[in-house]
């Protein structure tokens, strides 16, 4: 064991939240140690938000063009499946991280490579893959950014069938002639959007009655519908009861709650996921391995004035963006503390509070159509026990969405809370909606008043335009 080595701050795990901690905590000038015990960047960067878009966006942009005149009949073909995954593996820098390296060098934070596990209050262990060995110390605080990991769930057979998780749907070097998904959630629909799109035959099979059960009903229909429409089978209200495979090779059976039997060469469980907390020795500072870690709005445990969680590990939003807005809140949270400034002295921007997890969290879907949505949705208001109306509006009236070709097909809802008179929710499906979240997100995070927003002009034409028509309707 080396000598002990002491630091302002320790980071465990080097994704885009633990990066953006690091940042926040070099700029305050506190000397920063980050553990690692895979690839610097983490999970969005090699195997989740940018593998997966790198194989999205093909499909979209033929989607897109499939509806404009004077393009589409140029673009019936099938993608090139060789140079879509050729991308997808340079937008994933062919998984390795040496640009990520160098950025954390850069900013003078020290890495550490290894299994890194808490070993006491203010301490972390870390082992190496050479065999080394170090004990690190924090001045001020430890900060667990270990993200989360996909589950599977517990099915005889499943263990030994070598099944798709998120990973491997994001990193597979070849295209499988038929791809079972189960779960109809964000990575469920993506990966059978992207694997539909480079010539899958595609069968979704789903436990409850739709897909993107926590969006708006009429996403989930919108997308259904467009996959259907693409030759993709889907299942709801169905359950897998076993999965059959041949030593881990050659094609897959599963068998259904009904005894039918589906068969694929590949299969992708997209069932959720859990805490990657199990094995960073919790129990040592007296909190459960394996659990979620519950924090305040600065991202500080409770319960701890020195333990920090930022990210996933924390259950709050299980989206990067919203990582790496905590990591923001942490950072700065950190450096307060650490200078003795009380939070409420320095905190003109609400910098130490992460209060947009509880109300204004947006989230793209990038299907074709794409899906986005911010705030609460009708349902989410409605058990909230606010007075609400929901506003909804055909965006293929909007004179912009006639600019994305011929059969456009979308919808928009704004919920509105009745005695504010402000937007708790809005809500989006359609080709390009994506680029609309950020207007939606400032007018529920600055809970601007509808009147105000009446006056906010939007540009003619464009899709942006439908605020127009959805203040016009909730004014009658």
């Amino acid at each position: 064991m080396t000598e002990p080595v002491e630091y302002d701050v320790v980071v465990v795990g080097a994704g885009p939240v633990g990066e953006n901690v690091a940042d926040r905590a070099r700029a305050a000038c506190l000397s920063t140690a980050v553990v690692e015990s895979e690839l610097v960047g983490g999970e969005c960067s090699y195997w989740a938000c940018m593998p997966s878009k790198a194989l999205l966006r093909p499909a979209i942009a033929r989607a897109d063009a499939r509806r404009t005149p004077g393009l589409s009949q140029l673009v019936q073909g099938p993608l090139d499946a060789d140079a879509v995954l050729a991308h997808r593996d340079e937008y994933a820098s062919h998984w390795k991280d040496d640009g990520q390296v160098a950025w954390l060098d850069s900013i003078g934070a020290r890495l550490y490579r290894g299994q890194g596990r808490l070993h006491g209050p203010k301490k972390v262990v870390v082992d190496g893959p050479e065999g080394e060995h170090h004990v690190l110390t924090a001045r001020h605080a430890v900060v667990v950014c270990t993200g989360s990991r996909a589950v599977l769930p517990d099915i005889p057979g499943l263990a030994g069938a070598k099944a798709w998780t998120s990973r491997e749907a994001t990193s597979s070097s070849r295209v499988p002639g038929r791809l079972a998904v189960v779960g109809g959630g964000v990575v469920g629909v993506e990966m059978a959007t992207a694997w539909q799109a480079l010539g899958s035959q595609v069968t979704l099979l789903v436990r409850g009655g739709g897909l993107l059960p926590r969006m708006e009903s009429f996403v989930g229909e919108h997308v259904a519908e467009a996959l259907t429409e693409g030759g993709a089978q889907i299942r709801t209200n169905t359950s897998v009861k076993s999965v059959e495979r041949s030593e881990g090779a050659g094609p897959v059976t599963l068998v259904l709650e009904d005894g039918e039997r589906v068969e694929a060469d590949e299969v992708l469980f997209a069932t959720g996921r859990a805490p990657r907390t199990d094995d960073i020795g919790l129990e040592t500072v007296g909190l459960e391995p394996g659990a979620w870690l519950p924090v305040d709005d600065s991202c500080r445990v409770e319960g701890s004035d020195w333990l920090y969680a930022v990210g996933d590990v924390n259950h709050r939003a299980l989206l990067t963006h919203q990582g790496k807005y905590q990591a923001r809140i942490a950072g700065a949270a950190i450096a307060a503390r650490a200078q003795r400034v009380p939070l409420l002295e320095t905190d003109r921007w609400g910098a130490h509070a992460a209060t947009a997890d509880r109300s204004a969290v947006p989230q793209v879907v990038f299907t074709d159509p794409e899906a986005a949505a911010v705030g609460l949705s009708l349902a989410e208001a409605e058990a909230a026990g606010h007075r609400v109306r929901a506003v909804d509006q055909d965006l293929s009236s909007v004179a912009g969405a006639s600019l994305y070709g011929d059969g456009y097909r979308g919808r928009a809802r704004m919920v509105v809370d009745l005695d504010r008179e402000i937007l708790l929710g809005v809500t989006f499906v359609g080709p390009g909606v994506g680029e609309l979240l950020h207007s939606a997100t400032v007018a529920v995070a600055g809970e601007v008043p509808v009147d105000r927003l009446w006056h906010a002009v939007p540009a003619y034409p464009t899709i942006s335009e439908v605020w127009l028509r959805l203040l016009e309707s909730y004014r009658g």
